[in-house]
């Protein structure tokens, strides 16, 4: 075990954990923020995303002694309100239908608009590929990019 000063959501955290144990389970088992959804464990279907230095990243495989002084962002502090635009276009668009992945997605889609304010359709879909959602609503996901888009 080893403790870690962690930056999250805009506050210092301070947690014991063995160092290799991924960002998620930090995240979850010690600090009880658990919209970052565990999915497949092998970073590749997105319901894990968190913002590294604003840049989204897969947590289930970032050991937490990875992260020294970097600012992890999770879904929790995106926003105080759930007013962030991509999420109050999420729920303009009726985007959730299961809801499990939507943390990952809205992170994804934060990290893109926060890079590129006005995403063309290829960049959207390039950037959006690798999160998983087992209900299908990827068109709704890219229409409420694109009105989360023309919001900034």
């Amino acid at each position: 075990m080893a403790t870690f000063n962690l930056h999250i959501n805009g506050k210092q955290q301070q947690v014991d954990a063995d160092p290799s144990t991924p960002v998620l389970w930090v995240l979850r088992d010690n600090l009880n923020l658990v919209g970052t959804k565990f999915g497949c464990g092998i970073a590749m279907c997105g319901a894990c995303t968190i913002h590294v230095d604003d840049v989204a990243t897969r947590s289930c495989v970032l050991p937490v002694s990875a992260i020294g002084s970097k600012k992890i962002t999770t879904i929790e502090g995106l926003s105080e309100k759930a007013d962030h635009p991509v999420q109050k276009a999420w729920m303009e668009k009726d985007v959730p239908q299961c809801g499990y992945c939507q943390a990952g997605q809205i992170m994804t889609a934060a990290a893109l608009l926060k890079k590129n304010a006005n995403p063309s359709d290829e960049e959207i879909e390039s950037t959006m590929s690798g999160n998983l959602c087992r209900c299908g609503t990827y068109q709704r996901i890219k229409a409420a990019i694109k009105t989360a888009a023309a919001s900034l």
